[in-house]
C-alpha cells in the first residue's frame, strides 16, 4: 500500500469509528429516555470518552505504524489488544472508586456496549484492510 492509501484508510477508520460512537450514544440515551432504567447520562460519557479516544489513538498510531513499519503490524495489533482491554479495565475501576458498588451494574453494561462496538468495529475494518493488501 502506498502512504496516499494508509493515509485514506486511516481516515475512513477515524470517521467510521466517530460515527459509530455518535450513534451508540443517541442510542443509549435513546433507551434511557424511553425506558425507566435510569441515569444513563454519566456511563453514556465515559463510554463515549473511551471510544473516541481510542478510536483516535488506534486512526493515527495504525497510519503511523503501516507507513514506517509495515512488518510490525502484527505485533502492533497484538499489544493494541491488550492496551484497550487494560485501559477498559482501568477505566471502569476509576469509575468505581468514584461512583461506587450501586452505579456499576448501569456503567458496566452501557460501557460494553460501547466497548464491544470497538472491538467489532476494529475487527471488521482490519480484517478487510488485510485482505486488500
Amino acid at each position: 500500500m502506498t502512504k496516499q492509501d494508509i493515509s485514506k484508510l486511516s481516515i475512513l477508520y477515524l470517521v467510521q469509528g466517530i460515527v459509530l460512537t455518535i450513534i451508540a450514544t443517541i442510542g443509549t440515551l435513546l433507551v434511557e429516555q424511553f425506558t425507566s432504567v435510569g441515569d444513563l447520562r454519566v456511563p453514556v460519557m465515559f463510554g463515549c470518552g473511551f471510544s473516541l479516544a481510542i478510536v483516535l489513538a488506534e486512526g493515527n498510531i495504525w497510519r503511523l505504524v503501516a507507513t514506517n513499519h509495515p512488518d510490525s503490524l502484527t505485533t502492533f495489533f497484538t499489544a493494541l489488544s491488550g492496551f484497550r482491554m487494560l485501559l477498559a479495565l482501568a477505566t471502569m475501576f476509576v469509575y468505581y472508586l468514584i461512583a461506587g458498588r450501586e452505579a456499576m451494574l448501569p456503567f458496566f453494561l452501557v460501557f460494553m456496549v460501547f466497548y464491544v462496538l470497538l472491538l467489532i468495529h476494529h475487527s471488521v475494518f482490519f480484517a478487510k484492510v488485510s485482505n486488500r493488501s
